[in-house]
């Protein structure tokens, strides 16, 4: 079984929204996602889907953005919320409303048989970016930051003896100039051997961390980034990541 991940889809079946306003490269971008997807994911992988997953305002506009994602091929789909999915509200409303195949990751952790366990938190801006607001962002940041504790702790009380750790983010852990931060402290901490997230389009591109860092593998995946097609970041039947990395 290999695990794929797909950030920031921003669907909008149900709530329309011409994504081509953010550059041509997003014309048709639904097409372009399941024709990759089908042509990559196995009928038995799991695909991460990492935020920004539907421009949808309630859970009623999301339903198909949701099973758009539930035909595609792969026996399981996690989800974790992103900085502009205001359909999400509490999660048990969310868990109710997902179509079988999808999963959802809320300040816990989910277990794969193969040996991986899945975490994570959206994460926000890091206090000590350019761009931070010093009034507003801090709050929100600590509060994720405690979130994110809380999904590691439930990871820790499922792992199971040589299971892997892989973590969710929807915000980078790391800023432009790379510097450490609390959430990589945190991850690394737990034993995450690899994070991917999303989040940042266009010119960020640039400067999204990639590789190595503090003892976490970081993996960016942002739709626009990886040409709408779902990256393997695991391969659970070598018991490593795709590029060889434990």
């Amino acid at each position: 079984m290999k695990i794929f991940a797909l950030g920031d889809p921003h669907l909008s079946f149900g709530r329309p929204k011409p994504m081509d306003i953010f550059g041509p490269l997003w014309a048709d971008h639904p097409r372009k996602i399941a024709a990759a997807w089908d042509a990559v994911v196995g009928p038995d992988d799991v695909v991460l889907l990492p935020g920004d997953i539907s421009w949808a305002h309630n859970l009623a506009e999301a339903a198909p953005d949701l099973q758009f994602l539930a035909e595609r091929r792969g026996r399981l789909k996690v989800l974790l919320k992103g900085n502009h999915d205001t359909w999400w509200s509490s999660i048990g409303k969310v868990r109710a409303a997902l179509p079988p195949g999808l999963a959802a990751l809320d300040k816990d952790a989910l277990r794969l048989p193969e040996g991986v366990v899945l975490c994570g938190a959206r994460g926000w801006n890091l206090p000590d970016m350019p761009w931070s607001d010093p009034e507003k962002d801090p709050p929100l940041f600590h509060r994720e930051l405690e979130r994110l504790g809380l999904s590691l702790a439930a990871a820790r009380r499922l792992a199971q003896p040589g299971d892997a750790l892989l973590a969710l983010l929807h915000y980078p852990p790391l800023g432009p100039g790379g510097t450490a931060s609390r959430v990589l402290e945190k991850l690394a901490a737990a034993g995450v051997a690899r994070a991917v997230y999303g989040h940042l389009h266009g010119d960020d591109h640039g400067w999204a961390p990639r590789g190595p860092r503090g003892g976490v593998d970081l993996v960016f995946v942002a739709a626009d980034y990886t040409g709408f097609a779902p990256v393997e970041v695991w391969d659970t039947g070598e018991r490593r990541g795709p590029d060889g990395g434990a």
